[in-house]
């Protein structure tokens, strides 16, 4: 091992030259190295030894030149003095390496003394230099960089044998710096290739990234993602400019900005590194919080969490910033030219994220509003309980092709329609809307059957346009004007005014009815021939009966179409989820079916309209001839049974003519009563509705005399509420205890008990008036409003 090696340099092959150095010499001390002390080289030590043995001197060295000229290096010797063989470093007054670089031609001296090129004998600690033979080495590019030298104590005659060796060795020493220079440059090359490929790579995956965010929330977690592993940012935050310029608001899920507000609001003119970015429309980029808080003293509060590296990145569009990225690090660092080229790549492309969200989101906003003025809530119809639900296909537009209706005539006849047209686009909902309107108009002013009015529809369809291809059912619900004795069960109930069902279809899967008693009922017929094909073609029309209790079913195909599973087996899965329905509220109806048969597997639109007819009040409304009067029997083995007798409630209410507003608050307090009787009384349970011209009454009797208590819950409690509420909202309530004298009836046999009932004046308004349907605001994380200014601007 060599000395040099053995008294403090590092071990192994030398440094490489670093790129785009002006030469190949022998580099600088490594970081692992001594300082005076440069790294021995066991190549160019072997040549010194070659010299050595071949030449019979007693040192011999490989000299190259530093940047200086007067101090040269000794990456390879042996047999020289033990300072300048362990610091490998000569410094002579007179560099000889210097002379044989500028002539490019070998020194030799066979004695110092008499040749008049040198001034006489040179030392080098006890080495006294008085011969001495020097060959230059030559790098990749042909110049000169250092020299092999022979040294001799005393004069010498070089031979030609000598000199030969010499040119051999040097050319070697000259051949391993070509040879490392050429490695260098391929190490560099895989370097460039690599980061090339890595790039392009990030690239790629920041393309696909953005190419799929609709939503702002969506740019915002790409950002994050993408400049989190791109340039290994801790904390990620966009903050849009607001429509107006006078704010940027920062818009933000998980990556605020540390140390402040998730969500806030700055003035575009406060002196701060985000709003001068969008003044200068140029990026700002800070080695520490420290270097920024220097340019920007009000930022220095903003720094709990990190005192790393910031920049603030503008996003511009048609020439305008409509957005700051804001960027922060955990650690100080440097912003090379690689991070800022990237980081203004992740700019363009978050610019262009959010042009497409803006667009998307006017024309989401321009769907919605079409949707919402095609698909109107339902009307409230007397003894009919209407419930519908709409799921476009199309996630973007939130609209599509199908649709659903009701239209209530001046005689009380209800017209229910639903029909599908091809698509689930704006063009399809665009041709839904002509076909809904058209048929809406003709419902409200032809008094005519289904079929009729189908039929009507086909010829306008036809001549006026849109000329569409859709299916259709139209069902027409009259009321009996009076009990009709055929549909009383023989031994229960009286008679019961029931409803006529007429219906016609146009291609579409056919309605279903569940009846009260669980049972559903296919209407199953052969349809006739869809809209748009011949309007001329003649239909027909079906009826049936619906008793109070029954709901009718319509829907869509997108409901029971599936690919590779039969029709049939799809209508009998929807008769299937449709009884397990029974018991619930008709508004839970439509949502139940499309959860139970689509779930999450949704590929086409899906409109479902459920209309069950209420049950009466087996007295009749109040008249003259007293109260309106219903009983019910509870079932209380568990709470099934909570949502069906609500149901009940309501709909001897309705039937009653009691409002909106007072069924409501009914329905609150009912289901405290019951819920308290099913909980903790005992059966049998009963319900029993009372209502005149002044007050609605409504009681819960059960076999338990334990009695309800008032009660002052706190907050966090989950129960103890409904005697609360009864105190606030009934009237009057109470209880009465039974000891056994009045149970007949349904509760013959019963000892005792007690009965929990509530009055509501009819003409009191307990809660705060009618709930009118509240149109839910744009969420501000949906909305890019400088952005929608910039393009809509840009067009004009």
């Amino acid at each position: 091992m060599p000395k040099a090696q053995a008294v403090g340099s590092l071990p192994g092959p030398p440094p490489r030259p670093v790129p785009g150095a002006t030469s190949d010499r022998v580099p600088a001390p490594s970081a692992g190295q001594v300082v005076g002390e440069p790294l021995a080289d066991e190549v160019f030590d072997r040549i010194a030894r070659l010299v050595h043995r071949q030449l019979g001197v007693p040192a011999a060295a490989v000299v190259m030149l530093t940047d200086d000229g007067d101090v040269k290096t000794l990456p390879g010797a042996v047999g020289f003095p033990e300072g300048a063989q362990r610091s490998r470093r000569i410094e002579l007054p007179r560099p000889l390496t210097a002379l044989v670089a500028r002539t490019r031609t070998p020194l030799v001296v066979g004695d110092a003394d008499d040749d008049p090129r040198v001034e006489g004998r040179h030392t080098i600690g006890t080495l006294e230099l008085a011969a001495y033979a020097g060959y230059p080495i030559e790098d990749a590019r042909g110049h000169v960089v250092g020299a092999l030298w022979a040294v001799s104590s005393e004069p010498r005659t070089w031979t030609e044998t000598d000199l030969a060796t010499l040119a051999d060795l040097s050319a070697a020493a000259s051949g391993e710096l070509r040879l490392r220079a050429e490695r260098e440059r391929a190490r560099l090359a895989e370097q460039v290739a690599f980061r090339a490929h890595r790039r392009s790579r990030f690239l790629l995956g920041l393309s696909e990234r953005f190419a799929r965010v609709t939503t702002l929330d969506e740019v915002e977690d790409a950002i994050a993602h993408v400049i989190g592993t791109g340039t290994g940012a801790r904390w990620v935050s966009l903050a849009l400019v607001d429509a107006d310029r006078r704010h940027l608001s920062f818009f933000t899920v998980g990556h605020h900005h540390p140390g402040e507000p998730a969500l806030r609001s700055t003035r575009l003119d406060a002196p701060r590194p985000d709003t001068h970015v969008v003044r200068s429309r140029a990026a700002l980029r800070f080695r520490d919080h420290a270097e920024m808080v220097a340019s920007y003293p009000e930022m220095r509060p903003v720094g709990s969490v990190s005192e790393g590296a910031r920049s603030f990145l503008p996003v511009m569009s048609n020439g305008m910033v409509v957005g700051v990225i804001a960027c922060v690090w955990d650690q100080a660092r440097e912003h090379d030219a690689d991070t800022a080229a990237l980081e203004s790549t992740i700019s363009r492309y978050v610019a262009l994220a959010l042009e497409r969200v803006a667009l998307l989101e006017a024309r989401r906003r321009v769907a919605t509003t079409l949707q919402e003025s095609m698909l109107t809530a339902p009307p409230a119809v007397a003894h009919l309980d209407i419930a519908t639900t709409y799921a476009p296909a199309a996630r973007t537009d939130q609209v599509g092709g199908d649709w659903y209706d009701a239209v209530v005539r001046d005689d009380g006849t209800a017209i229910v329609m639903i029909g599908d047209v091809a698509g689930h686009d704006v063009h399809a909902a665009a041709q839904m809307g002509q076909l809904r309107s058209m048929l809406r108009a003709l419902a409200w002013s032809h008094d005519e059957s289904p079929a009729g009015l189908l039929t009507r529809l086909d010829k306008a369809n036809a001549r006026l346009g849109p000329r569409a291809m859709a299916t259709a059912v139209v069902a027409r619900l009259d009321r009996d004007p009076a009990p009709c004795p055929e549909d009383a069960v023989a031994g229960t109930e009286p008679p019961e005014r029931a409803y006529t069902l007429t219906w016609s279809v146009a291609g579409h899967p056919p309605p279903m009815v569940l009846r009260r008693d669980g049972r559903v009922e296919r209407l199953d017929a052969t349809p006739d021939l869809l809209l748009g094909v011949v309007p001329s073609t003649a239909r027909a029309d079906r009826t049936a009966r619906l008793l109070p209790g029954d709901t009718l079913v319509l829907y869509t195909d997108g409901l029971v179409e599936r690919r590779g599973v039969p029709s049939d087996q799809r209508l009998a899965d929807l008769e299937r989820v449709l009884r397990s329905a029974h018991g619930e509220a008709t508004s839970a109806v439509p949502r139940a079916l499309v959860r139970g048969l689509v779930g999450d597997r949704q590929r086409d639109d899906v409109a479902v309209l459920a209309v069950r007819v209420r049950v009466p009040a087996p007295s009749g409304p109040p008249s003259s001839a007293g109260p309106a009067k219903a009983e019910r029997r509870v079932a209380d083995d568990d709470l099934s049974d909570l949502g069906p007798a609500r149901r009940w409630v309501d709909d001897v209410l309705e039937s009653c003519d009691v409002s909106d507003e007072l069924r409501r608050t009914a329905m609150l307090l009912t289901s405290e009563v019951l819920t308290n009787a099913l909980e903790h009384g005992e059966g049998p349970i009963t319900a029993t509705v009372e209502v005149d011209g002044r007050r609605l009454r409504v009681g819960v009797r059960d076999g338990s005399t334990a009695e309800p208590e008032l009660q002052s819950p706190q907050p966090q409690d989950l129960s103890g509420r409904g005697v609360l509420f009864l105190d606030r909202l009934a009237s009057r309530w109470g209880v009465e205890l039974h000891d056994g004298s009045d149970a007949v009836g349904r509760h013959s046999g019963v000892v005792e008990g007690k009965t929990v009932w509530f009055e509501i004046d009819r003409e009191a308004r307990p809660l705060t008036g009618t709930v009118s349907r509240v149109r839910l605001p744009t969420p501000a994380s949906g909305t890019v409003p400088l952005v929608e200014r910039v393009l809509r601007d840009d067009r004009r």
